[in-house]
């Protein structure tokens, strides 16, 4: 295939547009699937995210932005506290929203930091023996929720997760690309085969419409907001802006050792930075779910070796386009509960499984006092808060309750203690291998 360099028909350009499309596909949806956010919503905010990226980076950077699994935590804590407050329906997603666009502007902080002092200095503050942890507990928290789905159809669960495995270890080339995709559409279509799918949302639907649900976007709230669910909302989402910066970099670098060019430098990670936080901010004020730089296609980048960054705003327009078909939408919204159980159930595994090999992988020291701590205080409050009684620590002030969950409270710890405990002897781009280890899009 041709490099970037190399021109390309029309033809070709489109082509490759859409395996990327088909690459990201999967995962993009399957976050709103998971969290209850709209899918035409998130296709559209994904593919003009993409284009901002683009944009902010000076076009140089071929990497597509879809839905972060990393926030996945974060909107089912939110909505939880919403509904412990009497808001019922999607009435907690511009909450969760305004936390996202928050984490999201914490990324234009730290690319600006990075602009003035470096990367070095920065990453001190969150070394691997935190964003590990974080990581882990992420996926260890959503897991009995993956659990409860797949109880709705255990045999339909496990044809999507036997069709995930054996796509991820024996597949070849594109199909080991998009494994997650496969498991959705091999158990989804087991499903209406055997007549467990209701198409009625889909026969009804029409086939043009506006993707943006008003109700749903940030500035919804402008008519009338519970102040102390968006403090909470704050306290919730923005901690895990600390991890999935660290995504972020784990993607910038593995795109630049498929493609052979030293993105960290040039354009610099203090612009990626940029361009991923206001994709997501963007998103989130809008209704989508966060942005992140997404690993199945920078293995698309690998299988064809056409790495020309126009290939990936091709594939970000047809997302966009796609947002404007509800009966697409509906479609998904179709897939059976059970299907979404067995993609989750690996899914959120894995998502933890990226935490442990982000420890391993940087050679964190488990022999010094100072790592174990944190490591031990983060899983400890994260999932003793998260399962506990109570799924929060609430406290009030004045007259305003702010709650606060599992993982914001470890997450605050771990940064917190981190800076504190002497002995911290992290070195960001030291170790290559290491610091590609978050490339949550991988999963």
């Amino acid at each position: 295939m041709s490099k970037k360099s190399e021109k390309l028909s029309v033809g070709k350009y489109a082509l490759l547009g859409f395996q990327h499309v088909f690459a990201m596909f999967g995962a993009t949806v399957l976050v709103p699937t998971l969290t209850g956010l709209d899918v035409a919503t998130t296709l559209l905010l994904a593919g003009l995210g993409t284009l901002l990226f683009h944009l902010i980076t000076g076009r140089k950077v071929p990497a597509f932005l879809g839905s972060s699994f990393a926030f996945l935590g974060g909107y089912a804590a939110v909505k939880t506290m919403a509904e412990g407050q009497g808001i019922t329906g999607n009435g907690w997603i511009p909450y969760a929203g305004i936390g996202v666009a928050c984490a999201g502007l914490i990324y234009v902080l730290v690319s600006f930091l990075f602009k003035a002092f470096g990367p070095s200095k920065v990453m001190r503050y969150f070394p691997p023996i935190v964003t590990g942890p974080i990581i882990i507990c992420i996926g260890i928290n959503l897991a009995s929720s993956a659990v409860d789905n797949c109880a709705n159809n255990w045999w339909i669960a496990i044809l999507a997760v036997a069709i995930i495995v054996v796509c991820n270890i024996w597949g070849k080339g594109m199909i080991k690309i998009i494994p997650i995709l496969l498991g959705v559409v091999g158990s989804y279509a087991v499903a209406a085969l055997c007549g467990l799918v209701d198409f009625t949302e889909v026969r009804e639907a029409a086939w043009i419409g506006f993707p943006i649900k008003a109700e749903e976007t940030v500035f919804s709230l402008f008519s009338g907001a519970n102040g102390s669910l968006i403090i909470s909302a704050l306290i919730a989402m923005v901690p895990i802006s600390l991890a999935t910066m660290m995504e972020h970099i784990g993607d910038v670098c593995a795109i630049s050792s498929t493609v052979g060019e030293n993105f960290v430098e040039d354009p610099g990670l203090h612009r990626t930075l940029l361009g991923d936080g206001l994709a997501t901010t963007m998103a989130a004020l809008f209704g989508a779910p966060a942005n992140t730089t997404y690993g199945e296609n920078t293995g698309v980048l690998a299988l064809t070796k056409v790495y020309d960054p126009k290939v990936i705003r091709i594939a970000a327009c047809i997302a966009a386009v796609l947002s404007f078909c509800p009966k697409f939408a509906a479609l998904v919204h179709c897939m059976p509960v059970a299907t979404i159980g067995g993609v989750s159930l690996i899914l959120y595994g894995m998502i933890s499984a990226v935490g442990v090999r982000n420890v391993v992988e940087n050679q964190v020291d488990f022999t010094k006092s100072r790592n174990v701590i944190i490591a031990a205080l983060i899983m400890s409050l994260s999932l003793g808060i998260s399962f506990s009684s109570a799924g929060a620590i609430a406290f009030n002030i004045g007259s305003v309750t702010i709650s606060l969950s599992g993982l914001a409270v470890a997450s605050l710890v771990g940064v917190l203690l981190n800076a504190i405990l002497p002995g911290n002897d992290y070195v960001f781009g030291a170790n290559a291998s290491g610091d590609k280890s978050m490339d949550l899009g991988r999963v």
